[in-house]
């Protein structure tokens, strides 16, 4: 019907494609279509034709104008009078009453288009498959394929934590089904119940004996003065350190806030005064210090003060006792389960918890503490995770521990304190000057633990576990969660065993992916040699215990 509706040639055919495609139909005067068409036709021919009249006298010359063959008339039948018709000017022959019919109905029109598309992909197959097999033999040779890249570090997966006393099951020993209950959600921290069985945390403390404990923290030695004075910062670099809000003046909780940076002691706000007093710091006996008074200072002073006092292990930041328990291949059955367990719990990569550290046992006699502090380091491009550092052979001005996920198992009833504190656990935010207020230290855990907002009490075979990192929301470790700051209370009746699992993951992917793949190496030469020998990464371990 071309584009204006008309009734030339090839009308019906037009029709047939309902507008959708613009075709040239007076390709199917061929005779593929004519024989296509009248297969369908049945006996009386093509669809919507009568049977083809017998061949007049003349009707060869006609044919062979249209380019139609005596053979192709008797098998298309009154098309091939069609196509002579056309190539004459003729009107199209149609059935009897004289109203044209369609060349082709919609089937055969969508038939038929499948097989033009067809012929075409078939042309283009051949002209790429002569461009390939030209560029194969002429062309110049091929560039070797790149090699491909180190696979991504996998995504670390973590525990839904929905509400605070949500509890769900997780299958943590084949067929047996344990409760994982939410305590907070900053940090997100889970308790679990029935962790590890009575057998398995005395055959841990048993372990621990076995091989010797030793001192958490030591005391400070008669080289902290000279190690001081070795540090090259300015008077005023340690005042603006030490001026957290930058308003000109030192309060009490500002020096507090700082007191790790000393000789391990931990200070109270009467500890500062008294050296105040000592070395004749504040004057007006305001326990505040302005820049004009901090100047007057000689820094020595404060370290002589410091080396001269007696010092207790009560007033360290840690009163404790620990050893470290392999759990690599060939490990002891039990500290093999629990590893395996921990996987479970955690849901990370084996190859993440299997290069972390060793089981650590902690032991806390009646007086031990541990003051509130964090398990990790913050992110910082001037810090080194002590962990990869060791393979990825980079140079950082500090180093710390990247501990992404804390287990930590009670091993025993503890008659008297002890609990695990979390002092701003859920708070709305966080603020470190608010930890100190009117001489109340929240993270002093030997005076007041009663006041922090979450205390885990130990019982037996419990464990309890938490991210000390945030998410960086693309699956990997984000920024350091500064609500995981949590302490051992003090210990006033008894004495209280803990284990530690932490899992080391460094927030650089590339670096973790790194340490993960020489550990595999180094693991895989030792077990072709033909010896079992010490874990790689229990003597890679073994001098990088840091307390923060």
């Amino acid at each position: 019907m071309g584009r204006g509706g008309g009734t030339r040639p090839g009308d019906g055919c037009q029709r047939c494609a309902l507008g959708l495609f613009e075709i040239n139909c007076d390709f199917l005067t061929s005779e593929v279509s004519w024989l296509f068409l009248r297969g369908g036709g049945g006996r009386g021919g093509a669809r919507g034709f009568p049977p083809a009249p017998p061949p007049r006298r003349g009707d060869a010359a006609r044919w062979a104008v249209a380019g139609v063959t005596r053979e192709a008339w008797r098998a298309g039948g009154a098309m091939a009078a069609a196509a002579a018709a056309r190539a004459e000017g003729s009107p199209l022959p149609g059935p009897p009453g004289g109203r044209p019919r369609p060349v082709c109905s919609r089937p055969y029109f969508l038939v038929l288009m499948v097989f033009a598309h067809l012929y075409v992909l078939n042309v283009l197959g051949l002209l790429l498959f002569v461009h390939l097999s030209a560029g194969e033999t002429g062309g110049p040779p091929a560039a070797p394929p790149a090699p491909p890249p180190p696979p991504p570090a996998r995504a670390l997966p973590r525990l839904e934590g929905i509400k605070v006393g949500h509890t769900q099951r997780v299958e943590l020993v084949p067929g047996r089904a344990h409760a994982v209950r939410t305590l907070s959600l900053k940090p997100l921290l889970f308790e679990i119940p029935n962790f590890l069985t009575e057998e398995e945390c005395k055959l841990i403390v048993h372990l621990a004996q076995l091989k010797g404990l030793q001192k958490s923290q030591i005391l400070p030695t008669d080289d902290y003065e000279e190690a001081m004075e070795m540090i090259e910062i300015s008077q005023m670099d340690i005042f603006n350190l030490l001026d957290h809000n930058q308003d000109g003046q030192l309060q009490l909780k500002e020096v507090l806030t700082h007191t790790r940076l000393g000789n391990g002691r931990w200070m109270t706000p009467e500890n500062i005064r008294e050296m105040y007093a000592a070395v004749k710091a504040d004057p007006d006996g305001n326990g505040v210090l302005s820049l004009e008074e901090f100047k007057q200072l000689n820094i020595r002073d404060f370290h002589k003060y410091m080396g001269s006092q007696k010092v207790k292990m009560s007033d360290l930041v840690r009163n404790s006792q620990h050893t470290w328990l392999y759990q690599g291949e060939g490990a002891h059955q039990v500290m093999r389960a629990i590893r395996q367990r921990v996987m479970r719990l955690t849901r990370l990569p084996p190859e993440i918890v299997e290069h972390s550290e060793p089981l650590q046992v902690v032991r806390y006699d009646q007086g031990g503490h541990y003051h509130a502090h964090m398990d990790s380091g913050p992110v910082f491009p001037e810090t080194a995770c002590s962990h990869t550092k060791l393979v990825a052979n980079e140079s950082a001005p500090f180093e710390t521990s990247c501990r992404y996920v804390t287990v930590l198992f009670y091993l025993n009833n503890v008659t008297g304190g002890g609990e695990t504190v979390f002092p701003i656990a859920d708070n709305r935010t966080y603020e470190e000057m608010s930890l100190i207020q009117n001489d109340v230290d929240l993270r002093d855990t030997r005076k007041n633990c009663d006041k922090g907002n979450l205390r885990v009490k130990p019982q037996q075979g419990t464990a309890v576990f938490w991210y000390n990192y945030l998410s960086d929301g693309e699956g990997w470790v984000g920024e350091l969660d500064d609500f995981a700051l949590h302490g051992g209370c003090l210990v006033t009746q008894g004495t209280k065993w803990i284990a530690n699992n932490w899992i080391n993951v460094d927030p650089n992917r590339r670096r973790q992916l790194q340490f993960q793949q020489e550990m595999e190496r180094y693991a895989g030469a030792g077990t072709g040699a033909g010896a079992p020998g010490e874990w790689t990464v229990d003597k890679a371990y073994s001098g990088v215990h840091l307390e923060l």
